[in-house]
C-alpha cells in the first residue's frame, strides 16, 4: 500500500523536503483539513507538522507521536501503529513521545492548555483528527514536531529559534515516515503457542510479588528475577529493589533469590548476613542442581553444557566447581579432557537450543562410552516447546518476531531457531523496537515470545500491526501446557525464617 504525506502549512511542507511519498498541503484548521479529508487518495494516510507541547517535559524539536486523535466534535481516533514509528523515529535520534494528541478548531494558551494537559493531551494541533477521520480506517499516522512549550508559548521571544527547532526535527524524521508507509499493506499474523510466561516464570513473579504484599517495600531480589526488562520495571515500581550480589542487601531483610538459581555460597553469604531469604529457583534448575551434585558425589567429571556466563550455568557450577566443566559448543566437545574418561557425566541448562544441545552431547557420547546422562535431557518443558512452535511458524513465515529481552536465553534460541528454517528472524523487547523496514513486503508475519516475556507484550505487538493494515490472526499450537509448580514453603509462611534457604 502506499502513502500520502499531509502537510498543513506551506512552511511544513518545505521542511519535509524531497520525499518518495506523495505530499499534499491540506492547509490550516479544520475546515481546510475537512475539503482536502474529502479529497484524499485510497492510500494510506500520515499527517506531519509543527504542534505545542502541553506538558512540561516536552521541549522545541521533540516529536509527538498520536497514540490517539481527539477533537471538541468527534468520536477520538485510535492510532494503534504509533509505537510502531516512535521507535523508528528514536533510531533516528529524535526525543519522541507517544500519547494523545488534541486537534482545536483555534489556537490555545494558558488555563485551555492546561486543561487539555489534565485530560491527558501531550500536544495540540488543528488539523490531524479532521484528516483521519478522511483516512476512513486506512492506514494513518500522524506526527507533531513541538515548536511553542509550557514554557515557551507562541508569540514569545524566542519563537523563531524554537519554530526552526521544530522544523529541522520534522525533516530529520522524513525517513522513518517513509519506512511506515512502505510497512503498510494487508498480512497474516501467525502465533506460534505455547509462548510467553512458564510456570517457572510465573512462580518466581509471583514470589516477588507475594514477598512485597507480605513485608512491603523494600524486598531485595540478586540479579533480575526472570530476565526480561519489562517484568524488572513493573515489580522495581511495586517496590522490589534488584542487587548483582547478596553485600548489597542490609543485614535482616528479605531477599529473593531469582528463578535462575544461585549456587551454595551464595546461599552461606545470604545466611552470615541473616537475611530473610525466599528462594524463586525454577524447580527444573533445582534438578539440574541435584543430579549435578549427585554426580560429582560419586567421583565424575560432569560436563555441563551451556553458556559460560548464563547465571543458571555460574549457580550450577557452584554446586561442584572442581568437578564441573562447561563445554559451550560441539567443537568443545571434541577437544575437552576429563579426569577419567571412565566416570563422566554431562547435564545441561535448561534454555537450550535442543538441537543444538543434543548435537554436543552427541559429541561427548561418542567420545566417552561410559558418559552418565539424565534419564530425560535437562532442558526444559517450556524451552522444548516453544522452539517447535516457532520451527512450526517459521516454516510458513516471511519473517518471526521473538518478544523478549536481549540477556533472555531461551527467547535468543527462538531466533536462532526460526532463522535455521531460512526465515529472517528478530528479537524485540516490545513493539517499540521492530524495525519497520523489516516488515516491508512481509505479509505474513510469524509471533512468539520467550518464557519470561510477559503475554500482554505479545497482544500490544499484533495491535499495533494492524495499524498497518488489515491484520488476520491464526494460531498454530504444538503442545499444551498444563504444568504448574507449587509456591517454595518460604512464600507460604506469615513470616520466613532468617537465614532460611
Amino acid at each position: 500500500m502506499s502513502a500520502v504525506l499531509c502537510t498543513p502549512l506551506r512552511i511544513e511542507r518545505a521542511a519535509v523536503g524531497r520525499t518518495g511519498l506523495t505530499v499534499l498541503r491540506t492547509g490550516m484548521g479544520p475546515a481546510r483539513s475537512a475539503r482536502a479529508a474529502a479529497t484524499l487518495p485510497d492510500e494510506a494516510v500520515i499527517v506531519a507538522g509543527v504542534g505545542g507541547g502541553l506538558t512540561p517535559d516536552l521541549r522545541a524539536g521533540d516529536i509527538v507521536v498520536a497514540s490517539e486523535l481527539r477533537s471538541p466534535d468527534a468520536a477520538t481516533v485510535a492510532v494503534p501503529s504509533a509505537p510502531l514509528l516512535a521507535g523508528a523515529l528514536r533510531r533516528l535520534g529524535l526525543t519522541v513521545h507517544v500519547g494523545p494528541v488534541f486537534s482545536s478548531p483555534h489556537l490555545v494558551d494558558g488555563a485551555a492548555r492546561r486543561a487539555l494537559a489534565a485530560g491527558g493531551a501531550l500536544a495540540v494541533d488543528m488539523e490531524s483528527a479532521t484528516l483521519a477521520a478522511g483516512a476512513a480506517g486506512r492506514p494513518f499516522a500522524a506526527v507533531r514536531s513541538i515548536v511553542d512549550t509550557v514554557d515557551h508559548p507562541l508569540w514569545r521571544p524566542g519563537t523563531v529559534a524554537r519554530g526552526v527547532a521544530g522544523l529541522r526535527a520534522l525533516r530529520r524524521a522524513v525517513p522513518a515516515l517513509e519506512q511506515w508507509a512502505r510497512a503498510t499493506g494487508p498480512r497474516e499474523v501467525l502465533l506460534a503457542a505455547p509462548r510467553s510466561f512458564c510456570a517457572g516464570v510465573e512462580r518466581a513473579i509471583d514470589v516477588v510479588a507475594r514477598a512485597l504484599d507480605r513485608h512491603g517495600s523494600p524486598v531485595y531480589v540478586r540479579r533480575q528475577v526472570v530476565h526480561n526488562a519489562h517484568v524488572v520495571r513493573d515489580l522495581r515500581a511495586r517496590g522490589a529493589v534488584f542487587v548483582d550480589e547478596v553485600d548489597e542487601v542490609p543485614p535482616g531483610s528479605v531477599l529473593v533469590f531469582a528463578a535462575h538459581g544461585v549456587s551454595p555460597a551464595v546461599r552461606a553469604a545470604a545466611g552470615a548476613r541473616g537475611l530473610s531469604v525466599i528462594d524463586a529457583t525454577c524447580p527444573l534448575v533445582t534438578k539440574v542442581h541435584t543430579e549435578v551434585r549427585r554426580y560429582a558425589g560419586r567421583g565424575d567429571t560432569v560436563f555441563l553444557i551451556g553458556h559460560r556466563d548464563h547465571e543458571e550455568v555460574e549457580g550450577t557450577v557452584g554446586e561442584a566447581p572442581h568437578d564441573v566443566v562447561v563445554v559451550e559448543s560441539a567443537a568443545q566437545a571434541a577437544t575437552v579432557t576429563p579426569r577419567d574418561p571412565a566416570r563422566v557425566a554431562y547435564a545441561m541448562q535448561t534454555t537450550l537450543a535442543v538441537d543444538e544441545a543434543e548435537e554436543i552431547a552427541g559429541v561427548l557420547r561418542e567420545r566417552f562410552p561410559a558418559l552418565a546422562g539424565p534419564r530425560r535431557d535437562d532442558i526444559c518443558y517450556a524451552t522444548t516447546n516453544r522452539q517447535q512452535a516457532v520451527r512450526a511458524i517459521a516454516r510458513e513465515s516471511d519473517l518471526v518476531l521473538v518478544v523478549g529481552s536481549a540477556n533472555s536465553s531461551n527467547s535468543l534460541r527462538l531466533v536462532e531457531v526460526a532463522a535455521r528454517e531460512g526465515v529472517p528472524a528478530r528479537l524485540v523487547e516490545d513493539a517499540g523496537e521492530v524495525d519497520l523496514g523489516a516488515l516491508a513486503g512481509a505479509r505474513r508475519v510469524g509471533v512468539t515470545a520467550g518464557a519470561s516475556a510477559p503475554p500482554h507484550l505479545v497482544d500490544e505487538l499484533v495491535h499495533c500491526l494492524s495499524g498497518l493494515g488489515p491484520v488476520s490472526v491464526r494460531n498454530s499450537r504444538v503442545a499444551d501446557e498444563t504444568i504448574q509448580f507449587t509456591m517454595p514453603r518460604e512464600a507460604t509462611l506469615a513470616q520466613p525464617t532468617p537465614g532460611d534457604d
